[in-house]
Protein backbone atom coordinates (compact mmCIF):
# COMPACT_ATOMS: atom_id res chain seq x y z
CA UNK A 1 0.00 0.00 0.00
CA UNK A 2 1.25 3.57 -0.89
CA UNK A 3 2.06 5.72 1.69
CA UNK A 4 0.19 8.82 1.29
CA UNK A 5 0.43 12.35 2.13
CA UNK A 6 -2.09 13.79 4.63
CA UNK A 7 -3.06 16.97 6.29
CA UNK A 8 -1.95 20.30 5.52
CA UNK A 9 0.17 20.13 2.20
CA UNK A 10 1.77 23.74 1.29
CA UNK A 11 3.88 24.47 -1.96
CA UNK A 12 4.88 27.54 -3.54
CA UNK A 13 6.69 28.28 -6.56
CA UNK A 14 8.63 31.61 -7.92
CA UNK A 15 10.56 32.50 -10.63
CA UNK A 16 13.84 33.28 -9.03
CA UNK A 17 15.50 35.39 -11.74
CA UNK A 18 18.58 33.76 -11.68
CA UNK A 19 19.15 32.23 -8.67
CA UNK A 20 22.84 33.53 -7.44
CA UNK A 21 21.46 37.09 -7.71
CA UNK A 22 18.69 36.38 -5.42
CA UNK A 23 20.51 34.97 -2.91
CA UNK A 24 22.12 37.67 -2.65
CA UNK A 25 19.10 39.92 -2.41
CA UNK A 26 16.66 37.75 -0.14
CA UNK A 27 15.87 34.18 -1.55
CA UNK A 28 18.48 32.40 0.39
CA UNK A 29 16.48 33.89 4.07
CA UNK A 30 12.73 33.23 2.19
CA UNK A 31 13.54 30.06 1.11
CA UNK A 32 14.65 29.42 5.19
CA UNK A 33 11.87 30.54 6.41
CA UNK A 34 9.31 29.57 4.38
CA UNK A 35 6.51 26.79 5.62
CA UNK A 36 6.19 24.83 2.22
CA UNK A 37 6.67 21.05 1.79
CA UNK A 38 7.60 21.49 -1.67
CA UNK A 39 9.48 24.43 -3.26
CA UNK A 40 9.36 24.92 -7.45
CA UNK A 41 11.87 27.52 -8.87
CA UNK A 42 12.04 28.87 -12.32
CA UNK A 43 14.70 30.66 -14.60
CA UNK A 44 17.54 29.09 -11.92
CA UNK A 45 20.08 30.44 -14.82
CA UNK A 46 22.77 28.81 -13.94
CA UNK A 47 24.52 24.69 -13.69
CA UNK A 48 24.71 23.21 -10.72
CA UNK A 49 27.95 24.02 -9.80
CA UNK A 50 27.33 27.61 -10.38
CA UNK A 51 24.06 27.44 -7.89
CA UNK A 52 25.58 28.14 -4.44
CA UNK A 53 26.38 24.86 -2.23
CA UNK A 54 23.16 25.73 0.40
CA UNK A 55 20.85 25.24 -2.59
CA UNK A 56 22.11 22.90 -4.49
CA UNK A 57 21.00 20.10 -1.97
CA UNK A 58 19.77 22.19 1.16
CA UNK A 59 19.89 20.43 4.37
CA UNK A 60 16.53 19.17 5.29
CA UNK A 61 15.04 19.12 1.32
CA UNK A 62 15.39 16.49 -1.76
CA UNK A 63 16.18 18.51 -5.22
CA UNK A 64 15.99 17.70 -8.60
CA UNK A 65 17.56 20.30 -11.06
CA UNK A 66 16.63 20.88 -14.69
CA UNK A 67 19.67 22.89 -16.23
CA UNK A 68 19.16 24.21 -19.67
CA UNK A 69 22.07 22.60 -21.70
CA UNK A 70 22.92 26.59 -22.77
CA UNK A 71 24.96 27.80 -20.29
CA UNK A 72 23.25 30.34 -17.99
CA UNK A 73 19.54 29.89 -19.86
CA UNK A 74 16.38 28.91 -18.16
CA UNK A 75 16.67 26.16 -15.53
CA UNK A 76 13.87 24.51 -12.83
CA UNK A 77 14.16 23.03 -9.53
CA UNK A 78 12.21 21.59 -7.31
CA UNK A 79 12.52 20.94 -3.65
CA UNK A 80 10.66 18.52 -1.58
CA UNK A 81 10.96 17.74 2.27
CA UNK A 82 9.42 14.31 1.63
CA UNK A 83 11.97 12.15 -0.45
CA UNK A 84 10.54 11.45 -3.65
CA UNK A 85 9.76 7.83 -5.09
CA UNK A 86 11.26 9.40 -8.44
CA UNK A 87 11.91 12.19 -10.55
CA UNK A 88 11.63 13.17 -14.02
CA UNK A 89 13.62 16.27 -15.98
CA UNK A 90 11.65 17.50 -19.09
CA UNK A 91 8.93 15.95 -20.09
CA UNK A 92 9.88 13.97 -23.79
CA UNK A 93 9.79 16.20 -26.36
CA UNK A 94 13.26 15.90 -27.55
CA UNK A 95 13.43 19.63 -28.42
CA UNK A 96 12.61 20.49 -24.85
CA UNK A 97 14.03 18.07 -23.14
CA UNK A 98 17.42 19.74 -22.43
CA UNK A 99 16.42 23.33 -22.22
CA UNK A 100 15.87 23.46 -18.54
CA UNK A 101 12.02 23.76 -18.93
CA UNK A 102 10.34 20.97 -16.69
CA UNK A 103 10.90 18.74 -13.57
CA UNK A 104 8.49 16.67 -11.96
CA UNK A 105 8.76 14.37 -8.46
CA UNK A 106 6.03 12.17 -7.90
CA UNK A 107 5.25 12.03 -4.00
CA UNK A 108 3.42 9.61 -2.03
CA UNK A 109 0.34 10.00 -3.48
CA UNK A 110 0.93 13.56 -5.28
CA UNK A 111 2.98 14.58 -8.83
CA UNK A 112 4.20 18.00 -8.39
CA UNK A 113 5.90 19.39 -11.27
CA UNK A 114 8.08 23.08 -11.90
CA UNK A 115 7.83 24.21 -15.06
CA UNK A 116 9.21 27.70 -17.16
CA UNK A 117 6.95 27.89 -20.12
CA UNK A 118 8.85 30.03 -22.92
CA UNK A 119 8.53 34.01 -22.89
CA UNK A 120 8.10 34.32 -26.52
CA UNK A 121 8.09 37.56 -28.91
CA UNK A 122 5.66 38.60 -31.26
CA UNK A 123 7.37 38.10 -35.18
CA UNK A 124 10.44 36.24 -33.72
CA UNK A 125 11.63 32.54 -33.71
CA UNK A 126 10.99 32.89 -29.75
CA UNK A 127 7.40 33.13 -30.30
CA UNK A 128 7.15 29.85 -32.63
CA UNK A 129 9.77 28.25 -30.38
CA UNK A 130 6.28 29.19 -27.74
CA UNK A 131 4.14 27.41 -29.84
CA UNK A 132 5.84 24.64 -30.49
CA UNK A 133 6.05 23.96 -26.37
CA UNK A 134 2.40 24.80 -25.80
CA UNK A 135 1.83 22.12 -28.97
CA UNK A 136 3.70 19.21 -27.62
CA UNK A 137 2.97 20.04 -23.44
CA UNK A 138 -0.77 20.08 -23.89
CA UNK A 139 -0.93 16.62 -24.19
CA UNK A 140 1.56 15.89 -22.14
CA UNK A 141 -0.71 17.35 -19.40
CA UNK A 142 -3.44 15.43 -20.02
CA UNK A 143 -1.28 12.03 -19.95
CA UNK A 144 0.17 12.75 -16.54
CA UNK A 145 -3.02 13.75 -15.08
CA UNK A 146 -4.29 10.23 -17.01
CA UNK A 147 -1.06 8.07 -15.49
CA UNK A 148 -1.32 10.11 -12.21
CA UNK A 149 -5.23 8.87 -11.39
CA UNK A 150 -4.68 5.44 -12.71
CA UNK A 151 -1.29 5.29 -9.79
CA UNK A 152 -3.35 6.89 -7.06
CA UNK A 153 -1.99 10.12 -7.41
CA UNK A 154 -3.23 13.93 -7.82
CA UNK A 155 -1.04 16.18 -9.87
CA UNK A 156 0.02 20.26 -9.30
CA UNK A 157 2.10 21.80 -11.98
CA UNK A 158 2.73 25.24 -11.05
CA UNK A 159 5.67 27.71 -12.07
CA UNK A 160 6.06 30.64 -14.34
CA UNK A 161 3.54 30.18 -17.05
CA UNK A 162 4.35 33.11 -18.85
CA UNK A 163 0.07 33.73 -20.35
CA UNK A 164 -2.05 36.11 -18.87
CA UNK A 165 -5.12 33.78 -18.99
CA UNK A 166 -8.08 36.29 -18.65
CA UNK A 167 -8.39 40.21 -18.79
CA UNK A 168 -8.15 40.08 -14.80
CA UNK A 169 -4.95 38.60 -15.02
CA UNK A 170 -3.23 41.75 -16.17
CA UNK A 171 -3.73 45.49 -14.95
CA UNK A 172 -3.26 47.03 -18.95
CA UNK A 173 -4.78 44.44 -20.59
CA UNK A 174 -6.29 46.37 -23.63
CA UNK A 175 -2.39 47.65 -24.04
CA UNK A 176 -0.84 43.73 -24.53
CA UNK A 177 -3.47 41.98 -26.48
CA UNK A 178 -0.66 41.80 -29.24
CA UNK A 179 1.78 41.21 -27.02
CA UNK A 180 2.90 37.77 -26.21
CA UNK A 181 1.48 36.55 -22.81
CA UNK A 182 -1.57 37.88 -23.77
CA UNK A 183 -2.66 36.76 -27.42
CA UNK A 184 -5.60 35.38 -27.95
CA UNK A 185 -4.27 31.76 -29.20
CA UNK A 186 -1.99 31.67 -26.35
CA UNK A 187 -5.04 32.30 -23.87
CA UNK A 188 -7.46 29.55 -25.63
CA UNK A 189 -4.36 27.63 -24.56
CA UNK A 190 -4.62 28.48 -21.41
CA UNK A 191 -8.03 27.77 -21.58
CA UNK A 192 -8.00 24.13 -22.45
CA UNK A 193 -5.54 23.62 -19.73
CA UNK A 194 -8.27 24.31 -17.09
CA UNK A 195 -10.66 22.76 -19.13
CA UNK A 196 -10.35 19.46 -21.53
CA UNK A 197 -6.63 19.26 -19.58
CA UNK A 198 -8.36 18.58 -16.64
CA UNK A 199 -6.53 21.02 -14.63
CA UNK A 200 -8.08 23.86 -12.05
CA UNK A 201 -6.38 27.23 -11.45
CA UNK A 202 -6.64 26.75 -7.84
CA UNK A 203 -5.98 31.11 -6.79
CA UNK A 204 -9.20 31.49 -9.19
CA UNK A 205 -10.91 28.70 -7.72
CA UNK A 206 -11.05 31.19 -4.40
CA UNK A 207 -11.02 34.26 -5.90
CA UNK A 208 -13.01 33.98 -9.30
CA UNK A 209 -12.73 37.71 -10.40
CA UNK A 210 -10.02 39.41 -9.51
CA UNK A 211 -8.61 41.61 -10.71
CA UNK A 212 -4.88 40.31 -10.01
CA UNK A 213 -3.50 39.27 -7.49
CA UNK A 214 -0.36 40.18 -10.19
CA UNK A 215 2.91 37.86 -9.79
CA UNK A 216 5.25 39.69 -11.65
CA UNK A 217 5.78 43.48 -12.75
CA UNK A 218 8.80 44.63 -14.72
CA UNK A 219 11.59 46.43 -13.22
CA UNK A 220 10.90 49.54 -15.35
CA UNK A 221 8.80 52.34 -14.28
CA UNK A 222 7.08 52.20 -11.44
CA UNK A 223 5.03 49.29 -12.35
CA UNK A 224 5.72 47.98 -9.14
CA UNK A 225 4.68 50.67 -7.27
CA UNK A 226 1.49 51.21 -9.24
CA UNK A 227 0.99 47.59 -9.22
CA UNK A 228 0.52 47.41 -12.79
CA UNK A 229 1.35 43.43 -13.19
CA UNK A 230 0.85 40.06 -14.68
CA UNK A 231 -0.73 37.38 -13.03
CA UNK A 232 1.21 34.67 -15.14
CA UNK A 233 2.63 32.18 -12.27
CA UNK A 234 -0.30 29.60 -11.79
CA UNK A 235 -1.05 26.66 -9.25
CA UNK A 236 -2.56 24.13 -11.67
CA UNK A 237 -3.96 21.11 -10.06
CA UNK A 238 -6.20 18.32 -10.74
CA UNK A 239 -9.40 18.81 -9.40
CA UNK A 240 -9.96 16.72 -6.55
CA UNK A 241 -6.96 18.32 -4.63
CA UNK A 242 -8.36 21.25 -5.79
CA UNK A 243 -11.23 21.54 -3.62
CA UNK A 244 -8.74 21.04 -1.06
CA UNK A 245 -7.08 24.25 -1.22
CA UNK A 246 -8.08 26.50 1.58
CA UNK A 247 -5.50 29.92 0.49
CA UNK A 248 -3.38 31.13 -2.12
CA UNK A 249 -1.09 33.68 -1.42
CA UNK A 250 1.10 35.86 -3.35
CA UNK A 251 4.31 36.99 -1.46
CA UNK A 252 4.52 40.62 -2.43
CA UNK A 253 7.61 42.14 -1.65
CA UNK A 254 6.83 45.34 1.02
CA UNK A 255 8.51 47.07 -1.09
CA UNK A 256 10.26 48.07 -4.34
CA UNK A 257 13.97 47.93 -2.55
CA UNK A 258 13.23 44.26 -0.79
CA UNK A 259 12.39 42.70 -4.15
CA UNK A 260 15.18 39.70 -4.97
CA UNK A 261 13.16 38.95 -7.93
CA UNK A 262 10.71 40.29 -10.43
CA UNK A 263 8.43 37.91 -9.78
CA UNK A 264 6.48 36.79 -6.25
CA UNK A 265 6.10 33.88 -4.43
CA UNK A 266 2.71 31.58 -5.24
CA UNK A 267 1.81 29.59 -1.92
CA UNK A 268 -0.84 27.30 -2.15
CA UNK A 269 -2.21 25.45 0.63
CA UNK A 270 -4.24 22.34 0.30
CA UNK A 271 -6.00 20.64 3.70
CA UNK A 272 -6.01 17.45 2.39
CA UNK A 273 -7.30 13.98 2.84
CA UNK A 274 -7.03 11.61 0.30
Amino acid sequence: MRITLLGVFTVSTVNVNGIRAAAKKGFTEWFGQTSADVVACQEVRADLAAIPKDLVEPEGWHAAHAVCEVKGRNGATLYSRVEPEATRIGFGAPEFEASGRYVEMELPGVVVASLYLPSGEVGTPRQEEKQRFLDVFLPYLVELREKAAADGREVVVMGDWNIAHAESDLKNWKGNRKNSGFLPEEREWMGRVFGEAGYVDVQRELDPDGPGPYTWWSYRGKAFDNDSGWRIDYVAATPRLAQACTSVVVERADSYDKRWSDHAPVTATFDWAP
